[in-house]
């Protein structure tokens, strides 16, 4: 089990019900588990997904602890640019990848080997 944690930014007050019958919050549009067991955080999450796309909207945020990721940390998204973390020289980089010009091949990752 690990500490969970789900961000929120300009959602349907569905989720935030959702969220807060499972999951403390702590601030608005932050919620925290601190033992909550990858089976729920799937469900959770599954539950989320599927709302998400019946009714849109702005972003959710969800991260907890993961000793096979970089850093030690998964994050799952939805509704904005997904972000990912990269090791590089020791630190651990987040980042985002631009939208391809047009006429550009989309995928040009700078920070992996070619």
């Amino acid at each position: 089990m690990a500490m969970t944690v789900v961000v929120t930014r300009d959602i349907a007050p569905r989720f935030r019900g959702f969220l807060a019958s499972c999951m403390l919050e702590i601030a608005p549009g932050v919620y925290t588990a601190p033992r909550m067991t990858s089976t729920v955080r799937e469900r959770v999450w599954a539950v989320m997904e599927e709302w998400f796309r019946e009714l849109g909207g702005g972003s959710i945020i969800m991260t907890w602890r993961d000793p096979r990721e970089v850093a030690g940390q998964a994050i799952s998204l939805l509704g904005i640019p997904p972000i990912s973390l990269t090791e590089l020289d020791g630190l651990i980089l987040s980042w985002r990848a631009e939208p391809s010009p047009p006429g550009e091949c989309p995928g040009n990752d700078p920070l992996k080997p070619t």
